[in-house]
């Protein structure tokens, strides 16, 4: 099948965000171009959380082997802080099976990569454009760009719904029965 490739290098914009209320959210990457175009993608808050963290990991590690030298800022700049909802209406593309996150030493960008699952059997062709395969969606952000990015990217996926202090899996306003009290029922407070 040809591939569908929504590509944005450099993005106007790039966030993590929600659509919904906390227990019932449902959580997007959008890029948007100086043009007006927008790519809205369909993802896991578990996805967004590890994508945040390993980002943050990754740009740890450039600055670390580079000696300080790459263009990688150790906080997000407060002029790229971006707290604005979603552009909306938000139409969905594709929901994310699979991340895939890289460092381009010769441009000093970092690449993200989600794709939509795979038709039948084999491995997703991460990193490779040419190949035939799901629709994708490649962000190259510059490292104050993807700083600015894990900074909203972890008050979103925090924004949600309280742990319970003894289990902490999600209170709900209800509450929840809690396996680690023996069933008893916990209320968020």
């Amino acid at each position: 099948m040809s591939r569908e490739l929504f590509v944005y290098d450099p993005p106007e914009r790039f966030v993590a965000g929600t659509v919904g209320l906390p227990g019932h959210r449902t959580f997007y990457l959008q890029a948007a171009d100086a043009g007006g175009r927008i790519t809205s993608v369909a993802l896991e808050k578990e996805q967004v959380e590890a994508l945040a963290e390993r980002l943050d990991d990754l740009l740890d590690e450039v600055v670390r082997r580079s000696g300080g030298a790459a263009p990688v800022p150790a906080i997000a700049p407060l002029e790229l802080a971006d707290d604005k909802p979603l552009e909306q209406p938000v139409f969905e593309e594709f929901r994310v099976a699979a991340l895939a996150l890289a460092w381009d030493g010769e441009t000093q960008r970092v690449v993200i990569e989600a794709m939509a699952p795979m038709e039948g059997e084999g491995e997703p062709p991460l990193g490779d454009m040419e190949a035939d395969g799901p629709p994708t969606m490649v962000v190259r952000l510059t490292g104050a760009q993807a700083r600015a990015f894990t900074s909203r990217a972890k008050a979103v996926v925090s924004a949600g719904r309280p742990p319970c202090p003894f289990c902490s899996l999600p209170l709900d306003p209800e509450g929840h029965v809690c396996p680690r009290a023996n069933g008893y029922r916990r209320r968020a407070a």
